[in-house]
């Protein structure tokens, strides 16, 4: 999971839930002070939130960007049935297409200020949702660019996908605190995190839902690789990940970036989370290419 650096929203970002055909999802919203040159909606991955992005906010909306951060469905303030069917990567797709329409439609983009161009981001599991919405869209594309921060062409690395097996099985009998005790105990060798992050990080992980967790934490052991049918795609395309990475290697998420015919970015002194670990660096990067 990412940990976000901070919890306080900048002053050009306010809290609020976004109501769409598939129903309402909570949301980061942050302005630029001038016109904004475009809309980007990001997509967090697995066991995360819209507060995975909170630090790229500011930055973004100084470079005059607006951003919309979501929560998914199953996670943190979202919330969602007890239906792992309703997890599945076809169905949160639907859920990007959702937010795309109510962010270009009335009440959309047109409201906050927009100019109809928008840029669709996801982060790691987010990365195939958002890949997943972008092969269902069809016809005219409504997004600018797709960034895929921090995601692969298909299942994850070998050993991390061990251990998200152990939580998808362990999740199947065992309640969310006891599953969080055993992984402090896993982690007591890492550095101490203020308790402010730490409190956090206990309430978001004990508000997913577990069904959520258990659909994502599936498709990720056995996602297909989608590459070839997204290269098709007449769409700009950004992949962008730290130097290291224990989910997807960086060297496959540079080949998949060759496979797209993407632009390639790579965040130094940056892992899993480039969003949490390098804000400044990432923000700049996203800018140039969304200009």
């Amino acid at each position: 999971m990412s940990t976000p650096p901070f919890l306080v929203l900048p002053s050009c970002a306010q809290a609020l839930r976004l109501s769409t055909a598939r129903g309402s999802f909570a949301a980061h919203l942050a302005e630029p002070a001038g016109p904004a040159k475009g809309t980007a909606l990001l997509v967090p991955g697995f066991t995360g939130s819209k507060e995975d992005f909170i630090a790229l906010l500011e930055p973004l909306a100084l470079a005059g960007y607006r951003v919309v951060a979501v929560d998914q469905r199953g996670q943190y303030e979202t919330g969602g049935p007890a239906d792992q069917a309703a997890y599945a990567v076809g169905e949160l797709a639907e859920d990007v297409l959702a937010l795309t329409a109510a962010l270009r439609g009335p009440g959309g983009p047109g409201e906050l200020g927009g100019d109809g161009l928008l840029h669709l981001l996801g982060h790691s599991f987010g990365g195939q949702v958002v890949r997943e919405a972008v092969l269902r869209a069809g016809g005219e594309l409504p997004w600018s660019s797709l960034t895929l921060l921090s995601t692969g062409p298909g299942a994850i690395d070998p050993s991390e996908a061990a251990r998200t097996k152990l939580l998808v099985d362990a999740l199947a009998s065992m309640d969310l605190e006891s599953i969080w005790q055993i992984m402090q105990q896993m982690d007591e060798g890492a550095p101490a995190l203020r308790p402010e992050i730490a409190d956090f990080l206990h309430r978001r992980w004990l508000a997913n839902l577990p069904e959520a967790l258990i659909a994502m934490g599936s498709h990720l052991i056995s996602a297909p690789d989608r590459v070839g049918e997204l290269a098709a795609v007449p769409l700009p395309k950004l992949v962008l990940s730290g130097i290291r990475d224990y989910a997807w290697p960086v060297e496959e998420q540079s080949a998949m970036a060759e496979r797209l015919g993407a632009d390639r970015v790579v965040i130094v002194d940056a892992a899993h989370s480039p969003n949490a670990e390098q804000p400044a660096e990432t923000a700049a990067a996203l800018a140039g290419f969304w200009r």
